[in-house]
């Protein structure tokens, strides 16, 4: 199908164009708008500043696809193959990209507040300054993912797979991560006040200069974590495993430590209850 075809069906009111082939395409600052993609193949095509709210791209392809810009509020991407597609500065409230496959998928920028990315394979995605508010991530894999700078306040990250992922500076305030792998993650000067982590594993996770200020991370394991100056007023380790972890200049005012593992921790400076 060819742009001037898609465009007169589309203002004829036609809405269905399911697994239609518009691979390559130019589709800049088109009007497609509740139009369902199901299964359409739209590889390497161009939406760069395009009206997309409320399509339905489910199990679309849209691998290299350029999608800078666009609105996308409450698209259906479940299933969809977002392989190396672009979408910076992109608007995806309330969109759903449950069992995505992601991966390299540029989100930076992006606006996904209440997004549901459960499932979603964003591995090795860079969601730099992305706008995560409230979005569920349950069991997604973001493994080697950048997530510097970016907003996850209040997000649901229950069993989320987060190896080696960057979240320099991030905001996680109030977020829950239970069950969460977060074995080597960068979290250095990240909000994590007041999250919920139980039953995680940090091994090895930086969390230096962080801020876990209220924040329950009981039953978890830190086992060769830094949290050196870390802010740990009120945060909860009932039960972690902190052997090894460096708390070096931490802050552990009223912080809870009821039969935790600190063997061979380093307490050296840490501001402590006299």
């Amino acid at each position: 199908m060819q742009v001037d075809e898609l465009l007169e069906l589309y203002a004829a009111g036609e809405r269905m164009f399911r697994a239609a082939n518009l691979v390559g395409l130019d589709l800049k600052e088109i009007d497609l708008s509740e139009a369902t993609l199901v299964r359409a193949n739209l590889e390497n095509t161009s939406f760069v500043d395009s009206n997309l709210t409320g399509v339905n791209f489910r199990e679309a392809k849209l691998i290299n696809v350029n999608l800078t810009n666009t609105n996308l509020t409450e698209a259906n991407l479940i299933g969809a193959n977002l392989t190396n597609a672009k979408f910076h500065n992109a608007d995806l409230t309330g969109a759903n990209l449950r069992g995505s496959t992601s991966r390299h998928v540029v989100l930076t920028q992006a606006n996904l507040t209440d997004a549901n990315l459960t499932e979603a394979n964003l591995t090795e995605a860079n969601l730099v300054g992305a706008k995560l508010v409230n979005g569920t991530l349950i069991r997604s894999n973001l493994t080697k993912a950048n997530l510097s700078g970016a907003s996850l306040e209040g997000c649901n990250l229950t069993n989320v797979i987060l190896r080696e992922a960057i979240l320099e500076g991030a905001n996680l305030m109030g977020a829950t991560l239970s069950g969460a792998s977060l074995i080597g993650a960068n979290f250095h000067e990240a909000d994590l006040s007041r999250v919920t982590m139980l039953g995680a594993d940090l091994s090895d996770a930086n969390l230096s200069e962080a801020n876990l200020r209220g924040a329950n991370v009981s039953w978890t394991t830190l086992r060769g974590a830094n949290l050196s100056r870390a802010r740990l007023y009120r945060t909860k380790f009932s039960w972690s495993n902190l052997s090894g972890a460096n708390l070096a200049e931490a802050v552990m005012l009223d912080t809870r430590l009821n039969r935790a593992n600190l063997r061979d921790a380093d307490l050296r400076g840490a501001i402590r209850p006299d």
